[in-house]
């Protein structure tokens, strides 16, 4: 059995995390860019003024994409690069720059799926309360604008919006990542509500500029329990947990996706965060709730629970010696079976994977290879999953492997490696890994060398 004859095949990159060139060519500051220059807020003090120097070495890149069989690219476009002060001015040579790869990729026929925003806000905006302030909705629909009204007529998939519980949680209530705000839930809440709504104003510009028909979508985390058994109670269980918000912070589905796709609040948020939310107007609802094209859903890990015998959930607890990523998250295969049937049966729509796969310890062997066994089992036992979904009637139409080079992660710098090529940052030199090899066969196979998807055993 294989996928969907037009199963979409791609990796995934965000441009802070790849590109380098911080500071040419007319780019402004994002909070990335204030964030990474703060002593102590990034591993070993690094930054991404350089990275990947994906800006200047793209050709490269987009070669040895194809040379992985990718069918398509998810990558996201810097705000800053392209208007330096958020709003106002446009800089044709960070314009150009995308021009350029884009081209490059639709000549290696590899689709380009564009994210808009991947947590590189412009810094001058962040001066003027970011998403804390009620014009940011506004400042986020002009630049979606500049971008379609360039891209438009080669880019027919977009995606608005990235992990809003990372940018939006961690980035102003954990203070972890960028813009490094430790605020109360209530600013959480108002900062979060800003964003919803900057979708819903994204997606009406991209429907009424696009000149070729769109594909649109979003990509919160993929957050889901899955049960510690196979039986009904705890499946019930599992799916139901996965939409509770059942503790007073970012890390959950339902506060982030509801509004954008249901046009209101769950309920529960208005329990758990009691005297918190924002001011709820109804044409702010009618404006986030917009008509998407598919789920983009970002699975890593998920929480194992079974039934408490009360008809809700009880978190099962780590057993000694469970299988771990060097990022301290244990396998878990079964998100992409439960992860894409639990999404579909709540907010029916197509699932796309826009994020999976793991920060291994990567190196080059004496014989000039790269050698990662870990990940090849890793993405074979969650592609499994993923195809038993499919199988089962899922309606999934692509995976995107994270990442597709090795890059800067965010607050923990050069410290984790996630790519299916390895990069040497001290040379930029690119060696691709024996996960990209095998990757090709399975995109060449449309997944059909997994074999049969089973349910594993709990790890």
């Amino acid at each position: 059995m294989s996928f969907r004859k037009d199963f979409v095949w791609g990796s995934a990159s965000a441009s802070y995390q790849v590109e380098g060139a911080a500071f040419e060519d007319g780019k402004g500051l994002s909070v990335w860019d204030m964030l990474s220059h703060q002593p102590g807020k990034i591993h070993a003090n690094e930054n991404g003024d350089v990275a990947c120097d994906h800006y200047h070495r793209y050709q490269e890149d987009v070669n040895l994409m194809q040379n992985m069989g990718l069918q398509a690219y998810r990558m996201s476009i810097s705000w800053p690069r392209v208007i330096p002060d958020g709003i106002g001015k446009v800089n044709e040579k960070g314009l150009d720059f995308y021009d350029r790869l884009i081209d490059k990729l639709l000549a290696s026929q590899i689709t380009p799926w564009v994210t808009l925003f991947h947590w590189d806000y412009p810094y001058s905006l962040f001066l003027k309360g970011g998403w804390l302030n009620p014009d940011s909705p506004k400042w986020f629909e002009e630049y979606t604008k500049v971008i379609i009204n360039r891209f438009s007529d080669r880019v027919t998939h977009w995606i608005t919006q990235n992990e809003p519980q990372c940018y939006i949680g961690l980035g102003h209530y954990d203070g972890d990542h960028a813009p490094g705000l430790k605020m109360g839930l209530k600013e959480m809440l108002l900062a979060n509500h800003h964003s919803m709504i900057a979708h819903g104003l994204s997606v009406q510009a991209i429907r009424a500029n696009c000149k070729r028909p769109a594909k649109i979508g979003a990509a919160p985390i993929g957050i889901v329990c899955i049960p510690e058994t196979n039986s009904p109670e705890d499946i019930k269980a599992a799916e139901k947990a996965s939409f509770m918000i059942r503790k007073p912070d970012e890390w959950n589905t339902t506060l982030f996706v509801d509004p954008i796709l249901f046009g209101k609040y769950p309920d529960d948020a208005f329990e758990v965060f009691k005297g918190l939310m924002p001011t709820i107007k109804d044409s702010e609802l009618k404006t986030m709730c917009q008509p998407l094209d598919f789920f983009g859903a970002n699975f890593y890990k998920s929480e194992v629970v079974r039934a408490d015998g009360k008809g809700g959930a009880e978190t099962v607890s780590e057993h000694p010696g469970i299988a771990k990523t060097l990022m301290n998250w244990y396998l878990s295969p079964e998100s992409l079976y439960y992860g894409p049937k639990f999404l579909q049966n709540r907010y029916k729509l197509p699932i796309v994977i826009t994020e999976n796969g793991l920060a291994n310890m990567d190196w080059i062997n004496d014989e000039g290879k790269v050698p990662d066994p870990q990940r090849i089992d890793y993405m074979t036992r969650y592609l499994k999953q993923l195809k038993k979904a499919a199988k089962e009637g899922v309606d999934i139409q692509g995976y995107f492997h994270w990442c597709v080079m090795d890059n800067f992660e965010w607050a923990l710098g050069y410290s984790k490696r996630f790519g299916l090529i390895h990069v040497d940052f001290r040379t930029q030199k690119r060696t691709p890994k024996e996960s990209s090899f095998w990757f090709k066969k399975v995109i060449q196979s449309n997944g059909e060398i997994l074999g049969e998807p089973t349910l594993d055993p709990r790890i």
